[in-house]
């Protein structure tokens, strides 16, 4: 069975919110997709704060389309920096030191070295376009399914904090590019076609996507992921019924699953099944110690009156 960490829950969150945004879906609960730890702001500036490092410059990604840090070009132009993405300046000397040592680094080894602690760095401080940078040219040098797959991540979760088109295109192409090296390397791994799926969805060529998260669910039918991501773009789209069917789905596989159990209830309640909905509401706060998920579901159970 296809486990679900509470870092790939938080994953489901942010993609939430990335694609509820994309599509107007402003009615849609919202605290349920906050990131973790309570921190709302992030998700609505992250596109604007995401790194703001001034250190040395790295080698040039601009074919890409991004900046030499990994960022979408101008996606910072013209915007004041946030209070709660400003590093303290230990912590920034800390990481303009390694990004200087890392461009002077003439051996090989010694950069990749570097290249790994920036990476951890940035990741530690959620700006994860930059990790997913310097984790890229680890897989540059030495390039396999895990290397490509661990940049590839990172900036997918950078992709699932975009909150403007433009920046999810940016990054939803980047991980099109690294997710597809992956597959390469490895066509089965799952995990890596699921995301590479969802990086469709902000692209020309969304039913490629919704392919491939149906390839992933033909191969293993109790993928959480899978079945997650596919219910919530049934509620993008509308199809409440199907999305019921799969918020269903996931919850036989795990019951525990609270963003499958959170969004059954918004799929049922979107179908008239009030009373269906009021119980995987309540069952969502059973298993969950959040306190902005319970406001959210009180929230919602209010509406059901």
């Amino acid at each position: 069975m296809a486990t679900t960490t509470s870092s790939s829950k938080h994953q489901f969150l942010v993609l939430a919110l990335a694609f509820a945004l994309a599509a107007g879906l402003f009615l849609l609960p919202k605290v349920i997709v906050k990131p973790k730890e309570g921190k709302e702001s992030l998700t609505q500036n992250a596109a604007r704060t995401a790194n703001r490092d001034q250190g040395a410059a790295a080698p040039s990604t601009a074919a890409s389309g991004l900046d030499e840090h990994g960022h979408p070009i101008g996606s910072h132009e013209g915007d004041a920096e946030q209070p709660h993405m400003t590093l303290p300046p230990a912590q920034r000397r800390e990481i303009n030191v390694l990004v200087g040592k890392f461009t002077a680094e003439t051996d090989q080894t010694a950069k990749l070295r570097l290249a790994q602690q920036l990476a951890e760095k940035f990741k530690a401080v959620e700006r994860f376009d930059s990790a997913g940078y310097y984790l890229e040219q680890i897989a540059l040098v030495r390039p396999g399914e895990q290397t490509w797959k661990r940049a590839a991540d990172q900036y997918f979760e950078a992709y699932s904090f975009a909150t403007t088109e433009e920046r999810q295109k940016l990054l939803g192409a980047k991980c099109q590019e690294l997710y597809g090296k992956v597959l390469k390397n490895n066509p089965d791994n799952l995990d890596a076609k699921t995301n590479l799926g969802m990086a469709y969805m902000s692209s020309a060529n969304p039913v490629q996507g919704i392919t491939l998260i149906r390839e992933v669910l033909a191969a293993d039918p109790r993928n959480e992921k899978a079945l997650y991501n596919l219910g919530f773009l049934a509620i993008q789209s509308g199809q409440f019924d199907k999305a019921v069917e799969r918020f269903q789905e996931l919850i036989k596989v795990n019951p525990e699953n609270v963003n499958g159990q959170f969004y059954l209830g918004v799929s049922l309640a979107k179908t008239g099944a009030k009373e269906e909905a009021k119980k995987a509401f309540l069952k969502a706060k059973s298993i969950s110690p959040d306190p902005a998920l319970a406001a959210s579901v009180d929230e919602e159970l209010k509406k059901l009156q």
